[in-house]
Order: C-alpha cells, then sequence, then structure tokens
C-alpha cells in the first residue's frame, strides 16, 4: 500500500516516471491543455466541473509526494502575483518561487522539461502552476 494522498493511477505513474528537473504544470481551467504543452507531456484530466478540482487541492498532495524545488507562476497582465499565488506560497514553504509574464508562461509550459500536465477545474485567473521536481533525500 502506497504512503501518499494521491490514488490517482495515471497521476501516481507519470510521477514515478518523472525525474529530478522534470516539471509538472497544474493548469488552470482556462489554459490551453492540448496546445500549451509539449506533445510528450502526459496529461491528466482532473477538470470534474467547474471549480473542482482546485490547483491548491491538487498542490496539496502533490507536494508530499514529491520534493519540489522550484516554482514559477504566470503574473497578471498588470505583472502583478494573482492573490492565489499566497495560497501556493503556504503550501511550498522555503521553495523559490518566478513570475512570468503570460506569453513567457506559455513558452516556458511548452518546454520539453514539462512531463506532467494536471488539468484541473480552477476557475480563479492566472492560477497556473509550473513546478520543478528536486531530488529526493535520504
Amino acid at each position: 500500500m502506497l504512503r501518499t494522498e494521491i490514488i490517482h493511477p495515471d497521476l501516481l505513474a507519470a510521477l514515478a516516471r518523472a525525474g529530478h528537473g522534470a516539471q509538472v504544470l497544474i493548469a488552470d481551467g482556462n489554459y490551453p491543455h492540448s496546445t500549451g504543452v509539449p506533445a510528450t507531456a502526459e496529461r491528466i484530466h482532473l477538470n470534474l466541473a467547474p471549480g473542482m478540482l482546485t490547483v491548491s487541492q491538487v498542490l496539496t498532495p502533490l507536494a508530499a509526494t514529491v520534493p519540489i524545488e522550484f516554482a514559477e507562476i504566470m503574473l497578471t497582465s498588470e505583472g502583478e502575483e494573482a492573490p492565489i499565488v499566497a495560497e501556493y506560497r503556504a503550501l511550498l514553504p522555503g521553495v523559490p518561487f518566478a513570475g512570468c509574464e503570460r506569453f513567457e508562461f506559455y513558452d516556458r509550459a511548452r518546454t520539453p522539461d514539462v512531463a506532467v500536465v494536471i488539468a484541473t477545474g480552477e476557475q480563479r485567473q492566472y492560477a497556473n502552476l509550473l513546478l520543478t521536481i528536486g531530488v529526493r533525500t535520504p
């Protein structure tokens, strides 16, 4: 039996195949899940209905399952952090964050390092989160 909160078999398999430096995109409901990521990325659809699941609801068990060394966020059109980023910072204490304007974020999310894309039903705008997997320490 696994000791993780995540029970979604496809998500567990995708995370198990991702290694140090691989990236996981947790995308909001507005993100272009089909065209905004590399063709090689594994897509996990957790977007059952608007508001289900949220990015924070996915991030909570994900952060307990894989080490995260870096987080990138999409900045608002005014170049600010969206209010939801405060939740991410609270869920990822000690993890450095960087912000990108929208089209730069899309470019970053299309790189070959993006191994897993998790589509959520998140309705808050600018809620996309690109995570870099770290190393597991003994």
